[in-house]
Protein backbone atom coordinates (compact mmCIF):
# COMPACT_ATOMS: atom_id res chain seq x y z
CA UNK A 1 0.00 0.00 0.00
CA UNK A 2 2.68 2.36 0.52
CA UNK A 3 4.29 1.19 -2.37
CA UNK A 4 1.44 2.38 -4.56
CA UNK A 5 0.44 6.10 -2.61
CA UNK A 6 3.96 6.80 -2.93
CA UNK A 7 3.79 5.88 -6.70
CA UNK A 8 1.15 7.86 -6.81
CA UNK A 9 2.18 11.04 -5.44
CA UNK A 10 4.89 10.71 -7.49
CA UNK A 11 2.50 10.54 -10.22
CA UNK A 12 0.49 13.56 -9.56
CA UNK A 13 3.53 15.62 -8.78
CA UNK A 14 4.88 14.97 -12.41
CA UNK A 15 1.40 15.80 -13.67
CA UNK A 16 1.23 19.40 -11.68
CA UNK A 17 4.63 19.82 -12.61
CA UNK A 18 4.52 19.59 -16.22
CA UNK A 19 1.51 21.67 -15.54
CA UNK A 20 2.72 23.86 -14.32
CA UNK A 21 5.70 24.15 -16.80
CA UNK A 22 3.21 24.80 -19.75
CA UNK A 23 1.65 26.80 -18.14
CA UNK A 24 5.04 29.37 -16.99
CA UNK A 25 5.88 28.82 -21.38
CA UNK A 26 2.38 30.16 -22.28
CA UNK A 27 2.86 33.17 -20.23
CA UNK A 28 6.81 33.62 -21.21
CA UNK A 29 6.40 33.21 -24.91
CA UNK A 30 4.55 36.80 -25.86
CA UNK A 31 6.60 38.34 -23.17
CA UNK A 32 10.23 36.90 -25.16
CA UNK A 33 8.42 37.31 -28.43
CA UNK A 34 7.69 41.18 -27.61
CA UNK A 35 11.65 41.59 -26.99
CA UNK A 36 13.27 39.57 -29.57
CA UNK A 37 10.80 41.39 -32.48
CA UNK A 38 12.07 44.63 -30.72
CA UNK A 39 15.58 43.51 -32.30
CA UNK A 40 14.01 42.53 -36.23
CA UNK A 41 13.33 44.91 -38.83
CA UNK A 42 9.45 44.98 -40.52
CA UNK A 43 10.76 42.65 -43.39
CA UNK A 44 11.92 39.68 -40.81
CA UNK A 45 8.65 40.73 -38.46
CA UNK A 46 6.22 39.74 -41.94
CA UNK A 47 8.59 36.83 -43.03
CA UNK A 48 7.41 34.96 -39.68
CA UNK A 49 7.99 34.08 -36.19
CA UNK A 50 11.79 33.41 -34.61
CA UNK A 51 12.98 33.08 -31.01
CA UNK A 52 16.48 34.77 -31.91
CA UNK A 53 17.20 38.49 -31.57
CA UNK A 54 18.46 40.05 -34.78
CA UNK A 55 20.49 42.96 -35.81
CA UNK A 56 18.24 45.96 -35.49
CA UNK A 57 17.76 47.22 -32.47
CA UNK A 58 19.54 49.95 -33.04
CA UNK A 59 17.85 51.06 -35.99
CA UNK A 60 14.51 50.80 -34.25
CA UNK A 61 15.39 53.20 -31.67
CA UNK A 62 16.94 55.67 -34.28
CA UNK A 63 13.06 55.31 -35.88
CA UNK A 64 11.82 55.99 -33.04
CA UNK A 65 13.95 58.80 -32.07
CA UNK A 66 13.26 60.35 -36.09
CA UNK A 67 9.26 60.00 -34.97
CA UNK A 68 9.67 61.95 -31.29
CA UNK A 69 9.48 59.60 -29.25
CA UNK A 70 12.11 59.99 -26.61
CA UNK A 71 12.71 56.98 -24.29
CA UNK A 72 14.68 58.04 -22.35
CA UNK A 73 12.76 60.81 -21.19
CA UNK A 74 9.40 58.71 -20.88
CA UNK A 75 11.59 56.31 -18.88
CA UNK A 76 12.36 58.69 -16.39
CA UNK A 77 9.21 60.72 -16.25
CA UNK A 78 7.53 57.47 -15.29
CA UNK A 79 10.46 55.60 -12.53
CA UNK A 80 9.92 59.34 -11.25
CA UNK A 81 6.62 59.19 -10.50
CA UNK A 82 6.34 56.15 -9.85
CA UNK A 83 8.82 55.50 -7.60
CA UNK A 84 7.53 58.43 -5.60
CA UNK A 85 3.76 57.07 -5.76
CA UNK A 86 4.98 54.00 -4.13
CA UNK A 87 6.69 55.50 -1.26
CA UNK A 88 4.18 57.55 -0.52
CA UNK A 89 1.09 54.51 -0.71
CA UNK A 90 3.08 51.87 0.98
CA UNK A 91 4.12 54.60 3.81
CA UNK A 92 0.72 56.06 4.43
CA UNK A 93 -1.80 53.07 3.68
CA UNK A 94 0.27 51.35 6.34
CA UNK A 95 0.13 54.74 8.57
CA UNK A 96 -3.49 54.37 8.23
CA UNK A 97 -4.00 50.84 8.42
CA UNK A 98 -2.15 50.66 11.90
CA UNK A 99 -4.49 53.10 13.53
CA UNK A 100 -7.32 51.31 12.47
CA UNK A 101 -6.19 48.31 13.23
CA UNK A 102 -4.24 49.55 16.07
CA UNK A 103 -6.81 51.95 18.33
CA UNK A 104 -10.68 51.65 18.74
CA UNK A 105 -12.61 54.44 18.56
CA UNK A 106 -15.74 55.73 17.36
CA UNK A 107 -16.72 55.03 13.81
CA UNK A 108 -14.13 52.50 13.81
CA UNK A 109 -16.19 50.16 11.52
CA UNK A 110 -17.82 52.92 9.89
CA UNK A 111 -14.47 53.78 8.28
CA UNK A 112 -13.38 50.64 7.39
CA UNK A 113 -16.74 49.85 5.66
CA UNK A 114 -16.15 53.02 3.83
CA UNK A 115 -12.74 52.15 2.49
CA UNK A 116 -14.36 48.81 1.43
CA UNK A 117 -16.82 50.79 -0.95
CA UNK A 118 -14.00 52.92 -2.16
CA UNK A 119 -12.15 50.27 -3.30
CA UNK A 120 -15.23 48.85 -5.37
CA UNK A 121 -15.83 52.09 -7.12
CA UNK A 122 -13.38 52.25 -10.54
CA UNK A 123 -11.44 55.32 -10.94
CA UNK A 124 -13.54 55.99 -14.45
CA UNK A 125 -16.51 56.49 -12.67
CA UNK A 126 -14.97 59.76 -10.76
CA UNK A 127 -12.70 60.94 -13.53
CA UNK A 128 -14.86 64.13 -14.16
CA UNK A 129 -14.70 65.42 -10.59
CA UNK A 130 -10.98 64.62 -9.77
CA UNK A 131 -10.28 66.54 -12.70
CA UNK A 132 -12.08 69.59 -11.83
CA UNK A 133 -11.12 69.45 -8.28
CA UNK A 134 -7.05 69.09 -9.57
CA UNK A 135 -7.85 72.00 -12.05
CA UNK A 136 -9.20 74.41 -9.14
CA UNK A 137 -5.68 73.20 -7.22
CA UNK A 138 -3.93 74.30 -10.28
CA UNK A 139 -2.32 70.89 -10.47
CA UNK A 140 -3.62 69.90 -14.00
CA UNK A 141 -0.62 69.31 -16.30
CA UNK A 142 1.73 68.65 -13.38
CA UNK A 143 2.89 65.41 -11.61
CA UNK A 144 1.56 66.15 -8.12
CA UNK A 145 -1.76 65.21 -9.61
CA UNK A 146 -0.65 61.63 -10.28
CA UNK A 147 1.24 61.28 -7.24
CA UNK A 148 -0.39 63.32 -4.41
CA UNK A 149 -3.73 61.52 -4.47
CA UNK A 150 -1.92 58.00 -3.78
CA UNK A 151 -1.76 59.44 -0.28
CA UNK A 152 -5.79 57.86 -0.29
CA UNK A 153 -5.21 54.84 -1.80
CA UNK A 154 -7.50 52.67 -0.41
CA UNK A 155 -6.68 49.48 -2.18
CA UNK A 156 -3.49 49.81 -0.31
CA UNK A 157 -5.00 50.93 3.01
CA UNK A 158 -7.48 47.33 3.00
CA UNK A 159 -4.45 44.71 1.90
CA UNK A 160 -2.37 46.60 4.88
CA UNK A 161 -5.14 46.07 7.31
CA UNK A 162 -5.88 43.21 6.61
CA UNK A 163 -2.00 42.00 7.21
CA UNK A 164 -1.64 43.98 9.77
CA UNK A 165 -4.70 41.99 11.68
CA UNK A 166 -2.19 38.26 11.09
CA UNK A 167 1.03 39.90 12.45
CA UNK A 168 0.65 42.74 14.75
CA UNK A 169 1.21 41.89 18.45
CA UNK A 170 -0.64 43.96 20.64
CA UNK A 171 2.10 43.21 24.06
CA UNK A 172 4.98 44.87 21.33
CA UNK A 173 3.16 48.40 21.38
CA UNK A 174 2.00 48.45 24.60
CA UNK A 175 5.43 47.17 25.78
CA UNK A 176 6.77 50.54 23.74
CA UNK A 177 4.12 52.86 25.60
CA UNK A 178 5.38 51.57 28.45
CA UNK A 179 9.06 52.42 27.68
CA UNK A 180 7.49 55.92 27.05
CA UNK A 181 8.08 55.77 22.88
CA UNK A 182 6.02 57.98 21.22
CA UNK A 183 3.02 56.85 19.09
CA UNK A 184 4.95 57.42 15.78
CA UNK A 185 7.72 56.15 17.34
CA UNK A 186 6.26 52.88 17.94
CA UNK A 187 4.58 52.78 14.22
CA UNK A 188 8.77 53.52 12.90
CA UNK A 189 10.61 51.17 15.28
CA UNK A 190 8.55 48.77 15.64
CA UNK A 191 5.11 48.19 13.40
CA UNK A 192 7.33 49.05 10.08
CA UNK A 193 10.10 46.68 10.69
CA UNK A 194 7.34 43.88 11.45
CA UNK A 195 5.43 44.89 8.41
CA UNK A 196 8.44 44.71 5.99
CA UNK A 197 7.51 41.87 4.10
CA UNK A 198 3.88 42.96 3.31
CA UNK A 199 5.06 46.79 2.78
CA UNK A 200 7.42 45.05 -0.18
CA UNK A 201 4.51 43.26 -1.47
CA UNK A 202 2.23 46.21 -1.27
CA UNK A 203 5.09 48.65 -2.37
CA UNK A 204 5.83 46.12 -6.27
CA UNK A 205 1.78 46.15 -6.82
CA UNK A 206 1.70 50.16 -6.27
CA UNK A 207 4.92 50.45 -8.77
CA UNK A 208 3.05 48.05 -11.06
CA UNK A 209 0.30 50.32 -11.28
CA UNK A 210 1.50 53.56 -10.96
CA UNK A 211 3.67 52.76 -14.18
CA UNK A 212 1.03 51.29 -16.01
CA UNK A 213 -1.08 54.17 -14.95
CA UNK A 214 -2.17 55.61 -18.81
CA UNK A 215 -5.66 56.70 -17.90
CA UNK A 216 -5.18 59.12 -15.41
CA UNK A 217 -1.80 61.00 -16.90
CA UNK A 218 -3.83 60.50 -20.27
CA UNK A 219 -6.38 62.90 -19.00
CA UNK A 220 -4.28 65.40 -16.28
CA UNK A 221 -0.52 65.42 -18.30
CA UNK A 222 -0.90 67.66 -21.51
CA UNK A 223 3.26 68.94 -22.07
CA UNK A 224 4.56 66.31 -24.08
CA UNK A 225 7.83 66.26 -22.35
CA UNK A 226 6.21 65.46 -19.34
CA UNK A 227 4.48 62.27 -21.10
CA UNK A 228 4.83 59.07 -19.02
CA UNK A 229 6.23 56.27 -20.94
CA UNK A 230 3.08 54.38 -21.73
CA UNK A 231 1.54 57.71 -23.29
CA UNK A 232 5.00 58.02 -25.49
CA UNK A 233 3.93 54.45 -26.45
CA UNK A 234 0.53 55.40 -27.38
CA UNK A 235 1.40 58.20 -29.66
CA UNK A 236 3.13 55.75 -31.96
CA UNK A 237 0.69 55.32 -34.70
CA UNK A 238 -0.07 56.73 -38.49
CA UNK A 239 3.03 55.58 -40.62
CA UNK A 240 4.77 54.12 -37.90
CA UNK A 241 2.31 51.58 -37.71
CA UNK A 242 1.98 50.46 -41.30
CA UNK A 243 5.91 50.07 -41.82
CA UNK A 244 7.98 50.17 -39.24
CA UNK A 245 6.58 47.12 -36.58
CA UNK A 246 10.28 46.42 -34.83
CA UNK A 247 10.03 50.08 -33.71
CA UNK A 248 6.93 49.30 -31.86
CA UNK A 249 7.70 46.72 -30.14
CA UNK A 250 11.09 48.18 -29.68
CA UNK A 251 8.47 50.77 -28.04
CA UNK A 252 6.45 48.57 -26.26
CA UNK A 253 9.42 46.31 -24.50
CA UNK A 254 10.57 49.18 -23.25
CA UNK A 255 7.31 50.01 -21.51
CA UNK A 256 7.28 46.42 -19.81
CA UNK A 257 10.73 45.38 -19.32
CA UNK A 258 11.33 47.36 -16.18
CA UNK A 259 8.33 45.98 -14.44
CA UNK A 260 10.04 42.39 -15.27
CA UNK A 261 12.67 43.59 -13.58
CA UNK A 262 11.30 45.11 -10.62
CA UNK A 263 9.10 42.18 -9.93
CA UNK A 264 12.16 39.42 -10.43
CA UNK A 265 13.81 41.40 -8.22
CA UNK A 266 11.77 42.04 -5.68
CA UNK A 267 9.11 38.83 -6.29
CA UNK A 268 10.11 36.48 -3.17
CA UNK A 269 8.86 39.28 -0.78
CA UNK A 270 5.20 38.38 -2.37
CA UNK A 271 6.37 34.90 -0.88
CA UNK A 272 7.33 36.15 2.46
CA UNK A 273 4.36 38.81 2.92
CA UNK A 274 1.64 36.09 1.92
CA UNK A 275 3.05 33.69 3.87
CA UNK A 276 4.12 35.40 6.82
CA UNK A 277 0.16 37.07 6.83
CA UNK A 278 -1.47 34.10 6.75
CA UNK A 279 -1.08 32.60 10.40
CA UNK A 280 -1.62 35.17 13.15
CA UNK A 281 1.18 33.56 15.58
Amino acid sequence: MKTNYRSMTIVSRIFVYLFLVILVVVTLIPVWMLIINATRSTVEIQQGISLLPSKYLISNYKILLSKGLDLPRGFLNSMTIAVLTTVITVYFAMLTAYGIVGYNFKGKKTLYNTIIVLVMIPMQLSIIGFYQWMSKLGLTDSYASLILPSIASAGSVFFAKQYLDSIMIQDLIDAGRIDGASELGIFHRIMIPIAKPGMFTMGIFAFVASWNNFFNAFILITSRDKYTLPMLVQTLRGDIYRHEYGAIYLGLAASVIPIIIIYFLFSRYIVNGISMGAVKE
